[in-house]
């Protein structure tokens, strides 16, 4: 809905982009710490203020009369949603059965990618009448599950504040930030790249522009499960390697194909190529044992949508000076950045005639 947001605000649809950045920027930053005050305020309690929050904002981005107060509600969402997606991921991570916390972080990409699917096809729709029905939508959805709420699944007694943030922000923890920033930001983070390329290229209408991106979502939606049961089979790094050779050939492809169908047939695959990543470094960070989980949770992603919140301010540019480059750079950007920063798994050592990792 950028071209829709920006005349409706008098600017070009480049400008509109800010509003990814705007709201991305403080999701992105205040989750280097949300995760960790969450775990120590409780995280149901935090969780539904960050839902409140984010009802009222989007309600307050619907009526904002100019872009730059338009931007400031962006701002305020991002910041009450930034209290919301580590924490959930906790919590899934501490009432999963053993040996199955892959299957069961697959559900929660499968039930987050129907929110991947469901939002370019009825943001494009409503763009058709007036783009600020999707934010009534969103308004809506968010006041709905601040009223459901999470299980209570809170840890005991926390250390202090400091410790705690030490015990999240480790190197190896830094790395698998960066695989989620690079791998998953640079697929199914650059939605927005193929909806200009779509009306650029082939001047494709909003809805339809919505649904050429829904497919993405549709085939997360359908193979989340599908990844979350590989990644207990054969082990979470090799789904991310597989995700980041996946990736890179759908981004590239996304570029480089001549016609609507065959875009929208290989942005699909990004569907299968997110999943593959997210589930993969999920998993890696959860991993039973882990110190501070909701903390090193919400490190991981902040650096994650650090990267998808720089990418339209970065890949723009490079699109209205060579728009096949603008799909090639972070093609190459996936293949060669991630397999370097994955971690490798810990050796198996012998401590006592026990085997430890």
């Amino acid at each position: 809905m950028l071209p829709e947001l920006g005349a409706t605000y008098g600017v070009t649809p480049a400008t509109a982009a800010a509003s990814i950045t705007s709201y991305l920027l403080p999701f992105a930053g205040l989750m280097l710490v949300s995760g960790t005050l969450g775990e120590r305020w409780g995280r149901r309690r935090a969780v539904v203020i960050g839902y409140v929050v984010y009802a009222v904002a989007a309600l307050a981005a619907v009526v904002a009369p100019t872009f730059e107060l338009f931007l400031a509600a962006r701002v305020v969402q991002g910041a009450a949603n930034a209290f919301t997606t580590p924490l959930l991921l906790a919590a899934v991570g501490a009432t999963a059965a053993p040996g199955r916390l892959g299957r069961a972080l697959g559900w929660f990409g499968s039930l987050q990618s129907a929110g991947h699917t469901s939002a370019p096809l009825l943001g494009g729709l409503a763009a058709e009448v007036d783009w600020r029905w999707a934010f009534v939508g969103v308004a809506v959805s968010s006041a709905v599950l601040a009223v459901v709420g999470i299980p209570h699944t809170d840890p005991g007694p926390r250390t202090g504040l400091a410790a705690a943030l030490r015990s999240a922000v480790r190197p190896e923890v830094l790395r698998l930030g960066l695989v989620a920033a690079v791998g998953w930001g640079l697929v199914a983070g650059l939605a927005f790249l193929v909806a200009l390329r779509l009306e650029d290229a082939f001047a494709v209408s909003a809805g339809t522009r919505g649904l050429v991106l829904t497919a993405l979502g549709v085939v997360g939606l359908l193979s989340a499960r599908l990844v979350g049961g590989a990644v207990d089979r054969i082990g979470p790094r090799r789904t991310v390697l597989i995700g980041t050779a996946l990736g890179a050939f759908v981004v590239a492809g996304a570029g480089l194909a001549p016609a609507v169908g065959l875009i929208a047939a290989i942005w699909a695959l990004g569907g299968l190529a997110g999943q593959l990543l997210l589930v993969g470094v999920n998993s890696i960070v959860l991993a039973p044992g882990r110190e501070n989980a909701g903390g090193a949770m919400s490190v991981v992603q902040a650096v994650r949508f650090s990267g998808m919140a720089l990418a339209p301010a970065v890949i723009t540019p490079i699109y209205r000076t060579d728009p096949l480059a603008a799909f090639l750079v972070p093609a190459l950007l996936v293949a060669v950045v991630v397999p370097l920063a994955l971690p490798r798994p810990n050796r198996p050592r012998v401590e006592d005639g026990a085997v430890a990792e």
